[in-house]
């Protein structure tokens, strides 16, 4: 059965007899037309219908008020006819096989020589402009551009021929839509795009600005959106559950919000509220919604031509029933409602109605093809058959488009994909490792999927897609290139995704670290390794044969993946390590490059060659800076070691006014000045003495760190120090105590910085914890994680708030909500709370003073590259003290051997010195009395004689080179005494 209401027209639109028509009370038409109608197609001025067997027939419609519509015609056409789309006055009609046709204000129609060859699965029209999504996921739109409804960008002109959508490319697309002059997209994981005229919020997008490309409708997320159609200056949504929300041109009550006014996000029709809608169409300035369990079908918003089917021709606000016929509430089911321009329509049909929510097929036509179980058993059985070319052509549909791929492996059970965002994939991972490892199975199927993806999909990424579902395609391709089982440096594929991976904008490129923050470990591990062997490889050729330059450009794209994948792994927490990200062959860069300095210092009429060989491993090593999170320990200190320095910063100091001077000159030096390498020369009575940087950074930070400095509050047991609450000297000493640590950081001096951790994880962009407060306060430490370990019944009892007393002072940690209290679901909220006010908020000017004049010396990259346990260690050294390998790397000069009596007495006298006094010797030795981060084999002692000395003569030492020059002492009972006078003598450079 046929029903219309609406616009006065030829009885039954000529598909029967005028005697053929019925008319009920209330205005609606029906009939029975001899052929089945499969499908409607209104627009303006054009009604189209798709009969069962595939035939096309049209009628012309005039406007409201105009002349009689002319007669039915059937259209001309050899190919059966799936599905037809309206625009003004002209039409779109789409074959079974995927062909389109264009069909003209005279009927005539003719293909659409932009699409042919492509597979077509629907076409929409607006008044003036036309849409197609093809199998592959590819979208086309053409027309009118007058108000940026084909989404090609501000300023594109109107085109009469399809063009790309590019700014959706990878979006698996579920539907489109097309309204007057604005249009809409629809993802397969409910996402909602729109773009064109936005004069009355028709977009949904909170304002009236016009949209110029697809922008997300971020109130419709997660509203698990199956179906959209747009009016002519209004859109309505339908959710899965039912639920119908509507916005823009509210003028004739079209929104059903029992208001006239217009909307500009989405609103529900309250008045549908929990109806269970089934479908939903927009006319022109009305809607009509369907609740198949009961078959009725409720209209809204414009009736001057009797478009509502209430038998009133008034405009309605709120949904009313159309009054259908008796005939339809026996053996008929509503099969489909459509409506257009003025006009509405029911296809009813004999068969019961399946109980699903909605009619995907009526409603959206068919869906892009998709990776399944059923697909991968007959490719993998029947891939050695006659099917071969069949199975090619699908093969190449998939895996050539994104947007297939990205609309496989979604989690559809309990509607989980619904839920997809910038932060969850909706991806099942384990779906995705369980096909490519079936597809395996035929090396014949791999092999072919290999030749699409390298040719055809890999070229194609990296555009600049809009949502996050196009993502997904970086998390399936590592599994397949994972079953390939090459040797990964033999293929282009690596190197190919990490290019489409570096040419993602920004946010994209946030939401896909986003996605990799949240894989597991099995999945995680293999995506490093996918990147890291690579890169291990390319180094490991390129020390040893530099002439192979067509690695660099590999090596420089691998190594920056690695470093993104670094940032997400560093959110979670996980069961695998930094150290999994490590290269060790960059250590052989670094042994090479100190070889060639030291070849170089020696050259002679050769020394260009060398000079060459130096500036390509400086080059290298300078692509893999960007990526420290390749660099173990080691190479980030040589990293440090090897930065540029082009001038000297020379501090010229008194000893009697050591920090005075040392601050007017740190404050009066510019940024670029303090990155120089740093000069110390003491100054006083007209003479000038060079001293070392490492004697220099001991005095001035014994200075400052001495507790009647008042610059820092100690913890209860005096070995730890932070920052002051409310200082009693000025900001700017902590500011000038910052570049003072930024220089000892850049100039590799170890100093005395009894800060705990939490210092260094700030410098590194990392938040304190309870670990990091416990080390500096074990008590409070203590007493906070007794409340996290307490039983819920326990935290009831205790009757705290987040109201503290600190320093006698009420402090609210929670300042939108005074007096909130502690209980059992909030207790770690109040543990962080108090953590965040001690360490962070409490002190947070006098710490970013110190901030800033630190990274005013350092760069915040390279110090950021540091983790802050290694950060510490590279400040401040460690206690970690070997002896013996002090006593194995030494090296003797001069007269000096092993096996020397003064060297053999030495060695024995120093043996039996106490732990002080080893210490005090390695500060006499090198100016600080700390081991360097890296262990004492950094500490490369060397001994020679002094020469022209007396027994009365002390030992001396040149810090700067780890040099110790002993007198030539007759007994080992002199050699003992004279050295540890001169390890407690006060004739000290800066205490005389």
């Amino acid at each position: 059965m046929f029903c219309y209401w609406g616009d006065d027209v030829r009885a039954g639109f000529g598909l029967v007899k005028p005697d053929g028509v019925k008319k009920t009370t209330s205005g609606v038409f029906f009939c029975s037309p001899k052929s089945r109608i499969k499908q409607l197609a209104p627009g303006k001025g054009l009604v189209g219908f798709v009969r069962g067997e595939g035939n096309v027939s049209v009628i012309r419609v005039p406007p409201a008020g105009g002349l009689q519509c002319g007669r039915l015609k059937n259209l001309e056409l050899k190919d059966k006819i799936r599905l037809m789309s309206c625009r003004e006055t002209q039409a779109v009609l789409l074959t079974y096989a995927g062909r389109s046709f264009w069909m003209d204000t005279h009927n005539h129609c003719s293909p659409l020589k932009e699409l042919s060859g492509r597979n077509v699965i629907q076409v929409v029209c607006g008044d003036q402009h036309c849409m197609a999504l093809t199998q592959d996921g590819q979208f086309f739109t053409w027309g009118q551009n007058s108000s940026g409804q084909l989404g090609l960008g501000k300023g594109e002109p109107s085109f009469l021929s399809p063009q790309p959508l590019k700014s959706l490319c990878g979006i698996p697309l579920a539907q489109i839509c097309a309204g007057g002059d604005h249009s809409f997209a629809l993802s397969m994981s409910g996402s909602v795009f729109g773009w064109g005229r936005n004069s009355a919020g028709q977009l949904g997008l909170g304002d009236t600005e016009d949209r110029y490309i697809p922008a997300c409708v971020n109130s419709l997320t997660f509203k698990k959106t199956v179906f959209i159609s747009c009016g002519e200056e209004h859109t309505a949504t339908l959710s899965k559950g039912g639920t119908v929300f509507t916005f823009g041109s509210g003028r004739y009550g079209q929104l059903g919000h029992n208001s006239f006014r217009d909307e500009h996000h989405p609103r529900v029709v309250g008045e549908l509220w929990g109806s269970m809608v089934s479908q939903i169409t927009c006319g022109r300035h009305h809607t009509l919604a369907l609740v198949e369990s009961s078959k009725t079908i409720y209209s809204f918003g414009c009736g001057e031509q009797g478009q509502l089917g209430s038998g009133q021709r008034t405009n309605q606000c709120v949904p009313v029933p159309v009054h259908l016929p008796p005939e339809t509430n026996h053996d008929k089911s509503v099969e489909q409602i459509v409506a257009g321009g003025n006009l509405s329509f029911v296809l009813c049909s004999q068969q019961e109605a399946d109980n699903s929510s909605v009619h995907p097929e009526l409603n959206r036509g068919r869906g892009i093809l998709t990776l399944g179980d059923g697909m991968i058993d007959r490719w993998i059985s029947e891939c050695d058959s006659n099917q071969w070319k069949t199975i090619k052509k699908e093969m190449k549909t998939v895996f050539s488009s994104a947007a297939c791929l990205n609309g496989s492996f979604i989690k559809k059970s309990c509607d989980v994909h619904y839920q997809t965002s910038t932060s969850f994939s909706g991806l099942d991972m384990e779906s995705v490792r369980a096909a490519f490892e079936r597809l395996a199975q035929k090396e014949k199927v791999l092999l072919e999927i290999e030749k699409i993806v390298e040719k055809d999909l890999l070229p194609s990424l990296g555009c600049t897609a809009l949502g996050a579902e196009a993502m997904r395609v970086y998390l399936i391709l590592p599994e397949f290139l994972r079953v390939l089982n090459k040797d990964l440096h033999e293929t282009k594929l690596t190197a190919e995704l990490a290019s489409a991976i570096l040419k993602l904008n920004p946010s994209m490129l946030q939401v896909l670290e986003n996605y990799w923050s949240e894989l597991p470990d099995d999945f995680f591990k293999p995506l490093v390794e996918l990147f890291r062997k690579p890169s291990a490889y390319f180094i490991s050729k390129m020390t040893f044969d530099q002439r192979i330059k067509c690695y660099f450009k590999f090596l420089k794209k691998y190594v920056r993946v690695l470093q993104m994948l670094y940032k997400a792994f560093c959110k979670g927490q996980r069961e695998m390590a930094s150290r999994d990200f490590i290269i060790h062959e960059v250590n052989d860069l670094f042994e090479l490059l100190e070889a060639v300095n030291q070849e170089l210092f020696y050259m002679g009429a050769q020394w260009f060659v060398v000079l060459k060989e130096k500036r390509q491993l400086e080059h290298i090593l300078q692509i893999l800076n960007s990526s420290p999170c390749i660099f173990n320990l080691e190479a980030k200190c040589n990293l440090l070691k090897l930065r540029k320095v082009r001038e000297v910063f020379r501090l010229e100091l008194r000893r009697t006014a050591l920090l005075k001077d040392c601050f007017s000159q740190l404050r009066a030096a510019d940024e670029s000045a303090l990155k120089g390498c740093l000069q110390v020369v003491y100054s006083e009575k007209h003479e000038k003495t060079d001293v070392n940087k490492k004697d220099f950074f001991y005095n001035v930070f014994r200075t400052l760190l001495d507790p009647e400095s008042r610059m820092f509050v100690y913890n209860d047991t005096k070995t730890l120090i932070w920052f002051p609450a409310e200082p009693s000297l000025q900001e700017e000493n902590y500011f000038l105590f910052g570049c003072l640590c930024g220089l000892a950081f850049y100039n590799n001096s170890v100093v005395n910085l009894p800060f705990p951790l939490a210092l260094f994880k700030k410098l590194a962009d990392v938040q304190p914890s309870l670990e990091d407060l416990t080390e500096f306060s074990p008590v409070l430490g203590r007493s906070l994680q007794y409340i996290l370990d307490y039983s819920d019944e326990d935290v009831e009892c205790m009757e705290m708030s987040f109201t503290i007393i600190w320093e006698d002072k009420e402090v609210e940690l929670d300042p939108n909500e005074p007096g909130k209290v502690v209980t059992s679901s909030n207790k770690k909220e109040f543990v962080d709370a108090y953590v965040d006010y001690t360490m962070n908020k409490l002190v947070e000017r006098v710490f970013e003073e110190f901030r800033r004049g630190f990274y005013k010396v350092c760069d915040q990259d390279l110090v950021e590259s540091f983790q802050p346990e290694e950060l510490r260690g590279v400040m401040v050294g460690t206690e970690e003290y070997d002896w013996s390998t002090l006593k194995k790397n030494a090296r003797y000069e001069g007269l000096f051997h092993s096996r020397h009596p003064m060297i053999v007495s030495f060695w024995e006298v120093f043996d039996e010195l106490s732990d002080k006094d080893k210490k005090a010797f390695l500060l006499f030795l090198t100016g600080f009395d700390r081991v360097p981060v890296l262990g004492m084999d950094q500490v490369r002692m060397r001994v020679c004689c002094l020469y022209m000395s007396t027994e009365d003569h002390l030992p001396e030492a040149l810090t700067c080179h780890s040099l110790l020059q002993l007198p030539m002492y007759q007994t080992k009972e002199t050699l003992r005494a004279k050295l540890l006078e001169a390890l407690h003598h006060k004739r000290g450079f800066w205490e005389e």
